[in-house]
C-alpha cells in the first residue's frame, strides 16, 4: 500500500508525521500520526511501536498536537502512530448527525448492520491493517507492540488486546468507556453498529471480555480522573471492568484515581509520560 506523506516536523530530535493512504478495510482514504524517535531516524534503528486510540469527535490531530506525549516517546525511543477514529470521506446517511455516532465515533469495532458494514470496520483496521501498514515502512521491533487509549479509545484499546491475546505487549487506558453495553454511548454505537440483539455486543464489550478471558495473562493499567463529567454520569463504569476483572487470575490490574481530573486533555498532557514510561519498561525487555 501506498503512503502519501502529508507533513513532517521536527520535535525533540525526532519527526512528527502525518501519513494519508487508501484504506481497502475501510474503503475510504485514512490519516494517521507516526511519531519517530531520533533513533528510528538517525541510526535507523528497530523501535518498539505504540498505537494510541482517541476518543469521540477526535482525529489524528488531538493527540498529537495536544498531550505532548512526544517528549517521553523520544526519550524511551518508541514510534507512535495514532490513526482516527472513524472512516472518512464516505457518503452515509446521518453519519453526521451526532457526535456520539457516525464520523468521529467509530466505536473500534466491526459493523455488521447495513450501511455501516462497508466502511466502519475501525477494529480490523486498526488491529490487521494499520499495522501491516506500519510494519511495511517503518523500523518497527518485531513482536514488541503497545496500545493505549482515551475514552472510546481507551475502549477500543482494551477490546483489540482481550480479542487478540499476545498480540500487545503492554495496554493502558485513559478513562476507557470500561461497560459500552451498559452506558448510553454504548448503547447508542451497539446498536446502530451491530443490532438490537445484546449477544451480539459481549465481543465488543472489555468487562464482557475480561470475564471470560483464559489466555495469556494479561496486565491493564487503567487510569481516571475522579473529577471526570462521564464517570458521574455513568457514561464509563470502570468499576465494572475492575470488578469483572479481580477473580480472573489471567488478568491483572492496575487502577490509578487521579484526584481532581477531569476527561480533557490537560488530563492526559499530565499523566500521559507515566503511560509511556509503563509501556516502554514492558515492549523493551
Amino acid at each position: 500500500m501506498k503512503l502519501e506523506l502529508v507533513s513532517t516536523t521536527k520535535c525533540f530530535e525526532g519527526e512528527q508525521r502525518v501519513y494519508k493512504h487508501h484504506s481497502n478495510v475501510l474503503d475510504c482514504d485514512m490519516t494517521f500520526g507516526v511519531f519517530l524517535p531520533p533513533a528510528a531516524i538517525e541510526d535507523k534503528t528497530e523501535c518498539p511501536v505504540l498505537y494510541f486510540l482517541s476518543g469521540l469527535t477526535c482525529t489524528h490531530e488531538n493527540f498529537v498536537q495536544k498531550s505532548g506525549f512526544q517528549r517521553t516517546a523520544a526519550k524511551e525511543g518508541l514510534i507512535v502512530v495514532n490513526p482516527d477514529t472513524s472512516p472518512r470521506g464516505v457518503e452515509l446517511p446521518g453519519q453526521d448527525d451526532a457526535y456520539d455516532f457516525g464520523s468521529g465515533a467509530g466505536f473500534y469495532v466491526d459493523a455488521t448492520e447495513a450501511p455501516w458494514s462497508k466502511h466502519y470496520k475501525m477494529y480490523s483496521y486498526v488491529t490487521q491493517e494499520l499495522p501491516e501498514l506500519v510494519n511495511a515502512n517503518f523500523s518497527v521491533l518485531p513482536g514488541k507492540k503497545g496500545i493505549f487509549g482515551h475514552s472510546m479509545g481507551g475502549h477500543g484499546a482494551l477490546i483489540c488486546a482481550l480479542k487478540n491475546p499476545g498480540l500487545y505487549q503492554s495496554v493502558s487506558a485513559f478513562a476507557p468507556i470500561s461497560n459500552p453495553s451498559e452506558c448510553p454511548w454504548g448503547q447508542k454505537a451497539f446498536t446502530g453498529y451491530l443490532g438490537a440483539n445484546r449477544d451480539d455486543w459481549a465481543q465488543w464489550d472489555a468487562t464482557s471480555l475480561v470475564s471470560k478471558y483464559a489466555s495469556t495473562p494479561q496486565e491493564l493499567f487503567i487510569d481516571q480522573g475522579s473529577a471526570d463529567n462521564f464517570l458521574a454520569g455513568q457514561q464509563l463504569l470502570p468499576e465494572k471492568l475492575l470488578a469483572a476483572a479481580a477473580p480472573n487470575d489471567h488478568i491483572q490490574t492496575i487502577f490509578k484515581q487521579r484526584e481532581g481530573y477531569d476527561h480533557s486533555y490537560f488530563y492526559i498532557a499530565t499523566f500521559v509520560a507515566e503511560h509511556i514510561e509503563y509501556h516502554a519498561k514492558l515492549l523493551k525487555a
